[in-house]
């Protein structure tokens, strides 16, 4: 199917690895010109730019921001409009998980998880909001949740899976407010996927993880890449305010 993506920049936070990096590749494969944000992993991206743009004939940047930070979010789209131009699509994908229950849970891990999953998705959806709305042009943003954000967790994960359920209040109501201006306003709920961080428990125990999913598998990035790369495109121009379960049936939702 062709999203008719080509021609659009499209920016990813948290893009160079895991979930992010499947989907600045799907949206380069439907040939979008992507903007790759990253923290801390400059190697990984600057490699995936430069893999895309040799693979599929896109144009590709890197983007530093830690996306808690307001200039920096600032200073990223404005990098990227001078590298690539005008953004386009934006994705939240960059999240951070705190592990420990709730009664042993640091009061800076709580907020260090706030800050990146709940207040990074605030300020990339700001700003793309306002610079949208300043050419008068229509969007879109898809902002990356989670299963757990219905179902919670069993391994002691309550506050990233509170800020995964307040993506999805945060989701609807922003839909709502840029309806009027054909910014559209998507999420989506992955299930356990094979990224390069539980690669390592998944491996030693894969019958473990593979038996939660009532589909009897763990996802691969590229599947729920795949959605977000439709909820960017023209296919999907009547959906928002939308959360899609790519969950392979453990959240039923």
């Amino acid at each position: 199917m062709d999203l008719h993506l080509k021609n659009k920049v499209a920016l990813v936070t948290g893009g160079a690895s895991g979930l992010g990096k499947a989907i600045v590749i799907a949206l380069a494969e439907e040939g979008a010109d992507v903007a790759i944000n990253y923290r801390s992993k400059k190697a990984e991206a600057d490699t995936l730019a430069a893999q895309v743009q040799e693979q599929y004939g896109i144009r590709a940047a890197v983007a530093y921001a830690d996306v808690a930070n307001e200039s920096d979010v600032r200073a990223m789209f404005d990098n990227t409009e001078r590298t690539l131009g005008l953004v386009d699509i934006a994705v939240n994908n960059a999240a951070y998980c705190a592990n420990p229950e709730c009664a042993e849970l640091t009061l800076e891990e709580f907020r260090k998880c706030v800050d990146i999953n709940l207040q990074g998705t605030f300020l990339v959806c700001r700003e793309t909001v306002r610079r949208l709305r300043t050419r008068k042009a229509p969007g879109n943003i898809v902002n990356v949740s989670s299963q757990a954000a219905l179902r919670g967790s069993l391994s002691g994960k309550t506050a990233y899976d509170m800020t995964k359920a307040g993506i999805l209040g945060f989701t609807r109501s922003l839909a709502l407010e840029t309806a009027k201006d054909n910014i559209l306003v998507n999420a989506v709920l992955p299930g356990l996927m094979y990224t390069e961080i539980i690669a390592k428990f998944i491996d030693t125990d894969p019958e473990k993880y593979n038996k939660r999913s009532p589909l009897g598998r763990i996802a691969q990035t590229e599947e729920i890449a795949q959605v977000v790369a439709f909820l960017c495109s023209c296919c999907a121009s009547y959906m928002t305010g939308t959360s899609i379960d790519i969950s392979g049936g453990m959240a039923l939702h």
